[in-house]
């Protein structure tokens, strides 16, 4: 046996088919099939189910799970084998919030690869809620988002501290007011955030405890689709206030404080407790707690 029979039998099992599995794998047909031939010899059992689509049998997908433990054992060898140069290098998959990847991740992202252009990054974007689970499964290298819950399978740590501020287009009638309470949203349409985010629950939460019934005229699942509707005036919001530095600063938004909003939320980092890491995201934590919080909430 050996990896790349076990590499044929995890792509087999994917892509339900000997010609696309070699196609993957630059194999002919032929050896795909004399490679699981092998193992099935070997092991003296049948693996695959060859009629279309082909399938793996049941001791084939025990025989499966095995075989992506070892796999995956043997890219963490490969890994520690690279990181003895002592060159932080590697792929890091980041995952954090569509607000962080533009307003907060470019200023971090630009210092970091122009000391360690060896490391390449990839982002994906989604709720803070989703981060959390991504991570721990393994999907998402580190995250970054609010910190909203306690797990003993993940480590976080704060990088800064972040509020949600109700904003307005300068052409609504909040915006001319001198002073505005919680009442005063009773009425007021609103874009909101789509309900798995932090800042639409804590929206909700600050409504409940004052009897209040959101009207909301839309649901949108980033601050950037948010703050284009605020500013065609389609409603008022309540967004994060990092999201919203440069709209404030242009007067294409008017942000309106109101003191129940006035909660500060931690953002930080959030990363797997007792697995390895490799060099570059060692020294992508290490640079990201070593930044002051002036770096992530600086303006541009």
């Amino acid at each position: 046996m050996n990896m790349s029979q076990l590499e044929t039998l995890v792509t087999i099992s994917k892509t339900m088919s000997f010609r696309k599995a070699g196609e993957l794998l630059n194999l002919t047909q032929p050896a795909v099939s004399a490679q699981i031939k092998s193992l099935e010899d070997e092991f003296k059992t049948v693996l695959v189910d060859r009629s279309q689509p082909v399938t793996l049998t049941d001791r084939g997908l025990v025989f499966l799970e095995h075989a992506e433990r070892v796999l995956s054992v043997v890219e963490e060898l490969k890994q520690k084998m690279t990181d003895l140069e002592e060159t932080p290098q590697g792929h890091i998959m980041l995952g954090t919030t569509t607000s962080i990847a533009m307003q907060i991740l470019p200023r971090v992202l630009s210092y970091f690869q122009n000391q360690f252009p060896l490391i390449q990054t990839s982002i994906q974007s989604m709720p803070s809620s989703q981060i959390y689970s991504l991570v721990e499964n393994g999907s998402v290298d580190i995250g970054i988002g609010y910190l909203i819950e306690r797990n003993p399978d993940l480590e976080t740590s704060v990088l800064y501290y972040d509020t949600f501020e109700l904003v307005v287009s300068p052409k609504n009638e909040l915006a001319h007011k001198s002073k505005i309470s919680i009442e005063d949203l009773k009425d007021v349409p609103l874009v909101m955030l789509s309900p798995d985010t932090v800042g639409r629950r804590f929206v909700e939460q600050v409504f409940k405890q004052h009897g209040i019934v959101p009207r909301v005229a839309m649901e949108l699942s980033s601050s950037e689709e948010v703050k284009r509707m605020v500013e065609l005036d389609l409603g008022a919001a309540v967004i994060s206030k990092l999201s919203i530095a440069r709209e404030v600063r242009q007067g294409s938004l008017i942000m309106l404080p109101l003191n129940e909003f006035e909660v500060s939320h931690p953002v930080g980092v959030i990363y797997r407790s007792g697995k390895y890491l490799n060099s570059a995201i060692r020294q992508f934590l290490a640079d990201l707690k070593g930044m002051p919080e002036t770096q992530f909430i600086g303006s541009e």
